[in-house]
């Protein structure tokens, strides 16, 4: 599978320059609303966000494609006593999503995106639950990254996809090309 080697030697790169996994800086801003319970962390990457999350006392499901991150994500948990179940899955094969009957106080998505995972995301967050996402969209003025356009959002889409829930923040950031909403169920 070409996609998983892909993230496999990303990740493995970034291990070995020993770069340590951050959250998401808006993410981390919004902390005041982020009280604990269960999250979870679709396409978590090295886990920055879901390490976040876990000193927040959630209860951190994080899913990614690379075994190189989960694998990480298992050891760092364990070392450091965090709460936190990691899984390797393809997100794109939405049967590992649509299997578990669980529901999450808060689900994150950073920097992934996949339209089909939106009903999903509706299903499984708790009444009143969080959600948070980023990742990046056509900017106007940052249309020349080395992003295809099928990987980015369209302007204000997560608001029209959305605009039912109460909506917390939002922002689309033209000069880097990302957009970032957090919101609530309702």
């Amino acid at each position: 599978m070409i996609t998983k080697k892909k993230w496999n030697t990303k990740h493995a790169e970034c291990l070995n320059l020993q770069k340590q996994p951050e959250p998401n800086l808006r993410l981390k801003k919004l902390s005041a609303y982020l009280n604990g319970g269960t999250a979870l962390d679709l396409a978590c990457g090295l886990g920055g966000n879901s390490f976040f999350l876990s000193r927040l006392n959630y209860q951190v499901e994080a899913m990614d494609i690379s075994d190189v991150a989960i694998n990480f994500i298992k050891e760092q948990a364990a070392k450091y006593n965090l709460n936190i179940q990691s899984h390797t899955a393809d997100l794109t094969e939405l049967h590992n999503l649509r299997r578990t009957h669980k529901t999450f106080d808060l689900i994150v998505i950073s920097y992934y995106l996949d339209r089909s995972l939106f009903p999903i995301v509706r299903s499984l967050l708790k009444e009143d639950g969080y959600f948070y996402m980023e990742t990046f969209y056509q900017s106007p003025e940052n249309g020349d990254r080395k992003i295809s356009n099928q990987y980015k959002l369209q302007p204000k889409e997560l608001l029209s996809e959305f605009g039912d829930w109460t909506l917390h923040y939002f922002e689309e950031n033209e000069q880097e090309g990302w957009q970032s909403i957090f919101c609530q169920k309702q």
